[in-house]
């Protein structure tokens, strides 16, 4: 696969303080990269270097093969971008703010600009100014998608959205996909990331501390089970890998590491069984025990 962004040791300080001190990933074609953490663990500086908004002090950044700080004007021609807190000019209009952006950029989709004020119910006549949080949003979220990019950089983008425009922004990130865009998004809301993401990259104070797709990283955290049963089934909190053993009844309720499953399925087969639910790790629950610690 064509590697679009790779990133590899990638350090940055300012002053004492080490925002980042080995953060290594990529983002192939078509890709749709989760980039999650919590404030402060360094996605935005991660971000910004990307952009060629500051500089690294250590390790390196391309984007289409180019270095971030040398080559970003060239890089940014195909390359769109969305804060976490769109600010405007207020006495212009939304629609106004749109085409200039469009037009800095090289151009730009007019009538795929009118549908997205359209689906994002947008007023392009009204001051930027009067505009509340999530209509400054819908601003850059339209003009990022009116314009032709190979690769969308997208940090906290549905911020102040209400869940139906989140709904319609997942739905444009797939058009993207399909069409073979790349996409890095940071998010808090995980089940958006969980939804969208090919691959899943977590960062803690500074450091990857994981990173693959959520099929490869659910092995590293456990599934809840609901089992009903006429037979006696407390000899189940004893398997190895079983957590959080609770019993109301016939029914009981617990986690299980992954990998011990199948000691679980041995026992289970030797009695009668009339409810057996398995239910995998979310990305929340990957992201909770990775900060738990």
């Amino acid at each position: 696969m064509e590697e679009i962004v790779k990133v590899e040791h990638l350090a940055k300080h300012f002053g004492k303080f080490q925002a980042l001190k080995d953060v290594s990933f990529t983002v192939e074609k078509g890709q749709v990269v989760g980039f999650i953490g919590p404030n402060g663990a360094g996605k935005s500086t991660t971000i910004r270097t990307l952009l060629g908004i500051i500089k690294k002090d250590g390790g390196q950044a391309k984007v289409f093969g180019k270095d971030v700080w040398k080559d970003s004007i060239a890089i940014h021609k195909d390359l769109s971008y969305v804060p976490g807190d769109v600010a405007l000019w207020g006495n212009l209009t939304g629609g106004e703010i749109i085409d200039l952006f469009m037009k800095l950029h090289g151009g730009g989709d007019k009538k795929k600009r009118d549908q997205l004020i359209q689906k994002f119910e947008l007023d392009p006549k009204k001051k930027a100014k009067n505009y509340s949080k999530g209509n400054r949003q819908k601003v850059g979220l339209i003009a990022a998608l009116s314009v032709e990019s190979e690769l969308y950089i997208l940090d906290e983008p549905t911020s102040g959205l209400d869940p139906l425009m989140e709904a319609i922004f997942q739905e444009e990130i797939e058009h993207l996909k399909h069409a073979g865009k790349s996409i890095l998004l940071s998010s808090h809301i995980l089940s958006e990331v969980e939804r969208l993401a090919d691959k899943v990259v977590i960062i803690r104070e500074g450091k990857v501390v994981e990173s693959g797709t959520l099929d490869e990283m659910r092995h590293l955290t456990r599934s809840q089970v609901i089992l009903a049963s006429t037979a006696d089934l407390t000899s189940l909190a004893k398997i190895t890998g079983v957590h959080d053993f609770t019993q109301q009844g016939q029914q009981a309720t617990f986690a299980i590491d992954n990998q011990e499953m199948n000691s679980l399925l041995s026992a289970v087969a030797k009695i009668d069984v009339t409810k057996f639910e398995v239910v995998p790790p979310t990305l929340e629950d990957l992201f909770i025990r990775h900060y738990e610690k």
